[in-house]
């Protein structure tokens, strides 16, 4: 069996998903390829092209010891598929991914998601409920980090749709598939500076929001009034950014990308400077592509590191706009950063 998940670029809408909130992710033509070939040895066994290290894990989900890190996510995606009832057969697993680690493009989770895939029996019911298996994909990223996610990037992964981003509810988990412009580059720079969940205070942030909703009496910050955080920037964050991303979907549907670029700029300044996850060089490469013709920019993912996206007009030269950002961004930080387009694709499915 081959299977495939896609990674993510979130457009706007980000530290709600925990919050009940919404967001406006694509899947991205980058992703996670895995081939499961049955094992008469009892064990699961994952190699990878990318990372270092082979994993072996029993099938009851313990893992040898000295694995590499990454094998937790075998290990996770084992336990939670066996929580399902199903028994996981010996299997070899080879891993191939195109989704840069560390970069908030939610490599982790296409490996997670690929990983659920590979595991569940061909006739498992799960199978047939996408949210299911985005709800086994979040616990084995769990079981995995121990950092308690949404799902934003997991629902993104398996029902994104080629050319569209997904405007989605992620209390009720319903969504709409809204259009991208075909005039609109997605740009992507990763500044250098990998980003670990564990390690990047995202659990205090999601900590803070369920204090701040339950201080107001409410099931979740999705639910609070704009006067009700005025004083408190994280809650702050979290409701104007609701409203970015209702705002957002209706000036894509209206073609209007100069009003999405200022979306994404207004959710920068949100990010940086009330929920404040972001870093110099994430505000640098932002300055960057603005001074290079992009219609907007923001950091994307959880922050502390990781990527920039960027929206530019394919016929304003959007590469040219990317190259230059890249290049004047490694000019004044000396980092490693590296830009590519991406396109919205379908989500994850049995590989061809």
């Amino acid at each position: 069996m081959q299977v495939r998940a896609p990674g993510r670029v979130n457009l706007i809408g980000e530290h709600t998903d925990y919050s009940g909130g919404w967001c406006l992710p694509l899947a991205i033509d980058r992703e996670c390829h895995i081939t499961a070939t049955p094992d008469r040895d009892g064990v699961v066994r994952a190699t990878s092209g990318q990372l270092p290290g082979a994993v072996t894990v029993g099938t009851d989900g313990t893992i040898a010891s000295g694995a590499p890190r990454w094998g937790r996510f075998v290990a996770g995606a084992v336990r939670v598929v066996r929580a399902r009832g199903h028994t996981v057969a010996g299997t070899d697993l080879a891993v191939h991914s195109t989704v840069p680690a560390g970069a908030g493009l939610s490599s982790s989770t296409a490996l997670s998601v690929a990983l659920v895939l590979a595991l569940l029996p061909p006739d498992a019911p799960e199978r047939d409920d996408l949210d299911v298996v985005a709800r086994l994909a979040l616990a084995a990223e769990v079981e995995a980090t121990g950092v308690p996610g949404g799902l934003l990037d997991q629902m993104a992964s398996l029902r994104g749709r080629a050319g569209h981003a997904l405007l989605l509810d992620c209390r009720s988990l319903s969504f709409e598939p809204v259009p991208i412009p075909a005039d609109l580059a997605i740009l992507v720079a990763h500044s250098g500076i990998a980003r670990e969940l564990a390690d990047s205070e995202y659990a205090a942030r999601r900590a803070a929001c369920e204090a701040a909703a339950a201080r107001l009496g409410v099931p979740a910050l999705r639910d609070a009034t704009a006067d009700q955080v005025a004083d408190d920037p994280i809650a702050r964050h979290v409701v104007s950014e609701n409203a970015r991303v209702l705002e957002c979907a209706d000036a894509l549907r209206r073609g209007d990308l100069g009003a999405v670029g200022r979306v994404l700029l207004a959710g920068h300044a949100s990010l940086r400077d009330d929920f404040r996850v972001s870093l110099p060089e994430l505000d640098r490469l932002v300055d960057e592509f603005i001074a290079h013709g992009a219609l907007g920019a923001r950091l994307t993912g959880a922050g502390f590191g990781g990527c920039v996206v960027g929206l530019a007009r394919i016929a304003d030269d959007a590469d040219a706009c990317l190259d230059a950002t890249v290049a004047a961004y490694r000019a004044a930080t000396g980092l490693p950063a590296a830009g590519f387009r991406v396109t919205a694709a379908d989500g994850a499915g049995t590989a061809a």
